[in-house]
């Protein structure tokens, strides 16, 4: 597709193919993602993902997700949890969603055998597609963590932040996004969150992405709060542009929004992953007037689902991304 005003993405995740999770080997997980892909390709998607199937361990198939892929590989972290560290866990606030934590901390952690430029260049090979790769933000997998060595969870979050952004400079995705969905409902951290994230950022090849959203779990938010709450970190991060949820939690504070720093794109949510129902293309259109209405054309450059497609059946998130597409040209005259 030529270059539009304001593009079309997903944020990373797609529902796991059912005869992959039923038939878990690594040539199955390579075919998995070329479908994933093509899927994308298909519904005219402008920039697409793996479907975050690199996360996928076709030895413990059940535990993919955005935290153990990226803890359980590096040094200074353990995995094995004894009853008591299991019940000073759950005595923790924010994290109820979670019934283990994603690791104990040590010792100072490193890369260990964690390999993101691995599974990119895995990924870039099966198309030609404009492609990005997502990477869990060190904020978020530092909130997962015990720690028993630190005893600050800034200078714990920083070493997870040099971790990442030594794999992140050997990547060169056309776009790398990194993916916070915990700050969202502790914004007293966020006077200091932006500098971890902008730690890896700035080793960033291609544009500089970064998702937030308030949680997807069980198709239930996890963290509450506002975006009010967040824009003096927003507005100091090293990034090209947002990818916000939107579509669920409503667009009451998109006016807000003309205060965010003048090179920053916004991505507006309008596809609600929460939801089964398939939003029509003229809905989505709407949405996308609505918010170019509130900020202007010149701010409003993406649109995507509010989150990654994973706990929905992929019939539905099938349909919901040609709707996407199909409401993005609705607006553009496409």
């Amino acid at each position: 597709m030529a270059e539009t005003a304001i593009k079309t993405t997903v944020v990373g995740s797609y529902p796991i193919p059912d005869w992959l999770a039923a038939y878990p080997t690594t040539p199955n997980l390579i075919d998995a993602t070329k479908v994933v892909l093509k899927t994308q390709e298909l519904a005219g998607i402008d920039v697409i993902t793996d479907g975050e199937l690199s996360r996928f361990d076709v030895g413990h198939p059940e535990t993919n997700g955005m935290i153990e892929y990226f803890i359980r590989p590096m040094s200074g972290i353990t995995t094995e949890v004894s009853r008591e560290i299991l019940a000073e866990f759950r005595k923790r606030e924010g994290l109820a969603f979670r019934s283990t934590p994603g690791g104990i901390v040590r010792d100072q952690i490193g890369e260990g055998a964690l390999n993101l430029p691995a599974a990119w260049h895995t990924m870039r090979s099966l198309t030609e597609h404009t492609l990005k790769f997502t990477v869990t933000s060190p904020y978020m997998l530092a909130k997962t963590l015990l720690d028993e060595h630190y005893g600050d969870l800034r200078a714990m979050t920083m070493d997870i932040a040099e971790v990442l952004r030594r794999q992140v400079a050997e990547i060169d995705a056309p776009i790398l996004q990194v993916d916070e969905a915990n700050l969202t409902g502790h914004p007293e951290d966020a006077d200091w969150a932006h500098e971890p994230v902008n730690h890896v950022l700035g080793a960033v090849q291609g544009e500089k992405g970064l998702h937030l959203c308030f949680g997807n779990y069980g198709g239930q938010s996890i963290q509450s709060g506002l975006w009010n709450d967040l824009m003096v970190f927003l507005n100091n991060l090293d990034v090209d542009h947002l990818v916000l949820e939107f579509a669920r939690w409503g667009y009451e504070e998109l006016p807000l929004f003309r205060d965010l720093r003048g090179d920053i794109a916004l991505g507006v949510g309008v596809i609600d992953i929460k939801d089964n129902g398939v939003e029509p293309p003229d809905e989505i259109a709407r949405r996308i007037e609505h918010a170019i209405d509130v900020l202007g054309p010149e701010r409003v450059r993406w649109v995507h689902p509010d989150c990654g497609f994973w706990m929905l059946h992929r019939s539905v998130a099938d349909r919901k991304m040609a709707s996407l597409v199909a409401g993005r040209d609705l607006v553009l005259g496409q």
